[in-house]
């Protein structure tokens, strides 16, 4: 089992998710946050004076997969989470971590029966 952790730009995330449906992973957590990369945020200018925005808002992807569904599963983010054919700076990145274990609260399955 695994945890992949994506960070993506929100005005992705409906991409995101259609392409991780079509690759029938339907359970995800969203999670609002703010971060920066090597865009080291944004500057702009109100009433004539120029700030530095340091943090942008970003969203956060938590699934939990089978092993068989990892690399499906990060597929689909590359595919719904780039903003071009390329890519952009800013557009995120995947962390896929070691998953030890996994309850279902409702029934105390665990494991990949869980999931």
């Amino acid at each position: 089992m695994k945890l992949i952790i994506a960070i993506i730009q929100p005005s992705r995330l409906d991409a995101v998710k259609e392409a991780l449906t079509r690759v029938e992973v339907h359970r995800l957590t969203v999670v609002d946050c703010q971060g920066f990369g090597r865009q080291r945020g944004q500057t702009g200018g109100m009433r004539g004076r120029d700030y530095g925005v340091n943090l942008l808002r970003k969203v956060q992807l938590q699934i939990g997969v089978n092993e068989e569904f990892v690399q499906p599963t990060i597929d689909a983010i590359l595919a719904g989470g780039r903003s071009s054919e390329q890519g952009e700076l800013g557009d995120g990145k995947i962390f896929v971590l070691p998953m030890d274990d996994c309850i279902r609260i409702r029934t105390g399955e665990r494991g990949n029966d869980a999931i």
